[in-house]
């Protein structure tokens, strides 16, 4: 299989407009990102996709590959399925631009499901981890994911899922990870899949896939790392960085 990674990097974040260019650790997020993604050695080629000129040079300036989209997008996978289009790969794994922590293990992980996946009935995969605190479990800006007992996906919230109704049931709270893997075609189809009430209420790209009835395989990972959202989660980056 011929494996590449996409990076989506948009400039105008709503949360922390220009997040990516932000300094960590004498390297602005999106480099990190980028070198983070090629040092784990799985992909035949890595590249940023942006929208932002300010991005795309100061990725070349630093000996990446960037590609600017062509139009406005929606979402993160619509950004990518334009890029790929006429790329030649098999599996296609878009990681966030604000993932400075990616690593090979976790990505090994979610690479797996498609060598083990014979019948080729899985569209993508992507990754979960586990977490219990209780005020991280209901910030909005952590997206959480409930799965069947095959770890594919039913869900994914801004809210707390499932409800602690009964407080003495277990339950279990997942962070999903914003790392996913696709086949080529599932990319390509989901740009042509028009946006849903779901998605379009949770502001959740890949609920989309859930709405059409694709499936989407969990991989649990014990990895946390700081996904940059907020002014907050850069000065935490920062203390993990050093």
């Amino acid at each position: 299989m011929k494996i590449i990674s996409m990076i989506p990097a948009r400039f105008s974040a709503s949360r922390f407009p220009g997040k990516l260019m932000q300094d960590l650790g004498g390297k602005s997020v999106i480099v990190r990102t980028y070198q983070a993604t090629l040092a784990t050695g799985l992909f035949d080629a890595v590249y940023v996709v942006t929208d932002s000129e300010i991005i795309k040079n100061e990725i070349e300036s630093n000996g990446g590959k960037a590609i600017m989209s062509k139009k406005p997008h929606e979402s993160g996978s619509d950004r990518i399925a334009e890029a790929v289009e006429h790329i030649d790969c098999d599996i296609v794994v878009n990681v966030q631009g604000d993932e400075p922590f990616t690593e090979r293990e976790s990505l090994e992980k979610v690479l797996k499901v498609f060598n083990d996946d014979h019948k080729k009935e899985i569209d993508l995969a992507s990754l979960m981890v586990e977490i219990n605190d209780w005020e991280e479990i209901k910030n909005p800006n952590t997206v959480k994911v409930i799965v069947d007992q095959r770890n594919f996906a039913l869900y994914f919230s801004r809210s707390p899922i499932p409800y602690p109704r009964d407080d003495k049931a277990n339950a279990k709270y997942f962070k999903h990870k914003g790392i996913y893997a696709f086949r080529k075609q599932a990319l390509l189809d989901f740009t042509n899949l028009k946006m849903k009430f779901l998605e379009a209420t949770e502001k959740i790209e890949c609920i989309r896939y859930l709405e059409y009835g694709k499936k989407i395989k969990m991989v649990e990972t014990l990895v946390q790392g700081v996904e940059i959202d907020t002014p907050e989660d850069l000065e935490r980056a920062k203390k993990l960085w050093k």
